[in-house]
């Protein structure tokens, strides 16, 4: 599906939409959003101070921002996030969905675990339309508003919602029913971790055995070896790091648990166990 066009007029855009979570990837999806005409506000537990350009859109009160926003994106990191954001978190009165009764559609886009996602459906009011958006493309792609969304959802839902996909992405796959796109964003990065550790191992292996890394990168590139990873291991901004729970390679470990967390318990023997130790030995490269 491609992309609408971002000078569709402001009439025609849904909003106010709120971006909850402005990390590496939710500040600039709230940026591309406002940078498209929408009316969008992000919401973060570090204070507006710290979001530069984003900081007269930043709303620091929880009560406040949920009242104020009918459509919510949420890309916090992780369940507890999620569960804190939505519902309750210490000292707090109520999560988002508590607080106000203004919010009509909620868009999980961090990759969470598929039987916790669809597990929402029971727990988030009737009357509020969910969607699962994860994306793909990285810190630099959110940037540059050409993320990959992997969309569940109702399909009246999901067309309402395509000028805010459009105005942060170029490629949206329309999966099925809530909880179709966790799903396969998972499945997708159980791969990618996959390409990430043989990548590294290949190129440590290459130094012990005198062979270049530029040589093996694009010799890799040009045959079977051939991965999304490795063809753009010079551009990936992360492909060097080392493991840290709170980084990018941290966030592959937690999404191959996340894939293993709706499957049966046998399913992590063997490969996917050792997929995720070698994940979190990989230490950074030169």
């Amino acid at each position: 599906m491609n992309a609408a066009s971002p000078d569709m007029p402001a009439a025609a855009l849904p909003g106010p939409v709120g971006v909850a979570g402005c990390g590496r990837m939710g500040a600039p999806m709230l940026r591309a959003l406002r940078r498209a005409g929408i009316d969008a506000a992000g919401f973060d537990v570090r204070p507006p101070a710290a979001f530069g350009d984003l900081a007269p859109h930043m709303i620091a009160d929880p009560a406040a921002f949920a009242a104020s926003r009918r459509i919510v994106l949420t890309v916090v990191r992780d369940i507890a996030q999620t569960e804190a954001l939505l519902f309750s978190a210490p000292g707090q009165q109520g999560g988002l969905l508590a607080r106000s009764n203004r919010i009509d559609t909620l868009v999980i886009c961090s990759t969470l675990s598929p039987a916790y996602v669809t597990g929402l459906r029971a727990r988030v009011p009737e009357n509020i339309a969910l969607v699962d958006a994860p994306m793909s493309g990285a810190a630099i792609a959110a940037e540059e508003a050409r993320l990959t969304f992997m969309l569940g959802g109702e399909a009246a839902t999901l067309d309402a919602l395509q000028p805010l996909f459009a105005a942060m992405g170029r490629t949206f796959h329309r999966l099925g029913s809530f909880g179709s796109g966790i799903a396969v964003k998972v499945l997708n990065n159980y791969v990618a971790a996959h390409s990430v550790v043989a990548t590294r191992t290949a190129l440590r292996w290459a130094a012990t055995l005198g062979v270049a890394e530029a040589d093996l990168l694009r010799v890799m590139a040009d045959s079977s070896g051939q991965t999304w990873f490795g063809s753009n291991f010079d551009a990936i901004e992360v492909a060097r790091d080392g493991y840290d729970a709170d980084n990018t390679i941290g966030i592959l470990a937690k999404d191959v648990e996340s894939a293993l967390a709706a499957l049966p318990d046998a399913e992590a023997d063997g490969v996917p166990a050792a997929l995720i130790a070698a994940i979190r030995a990989l230490t950074p490269a030169d």
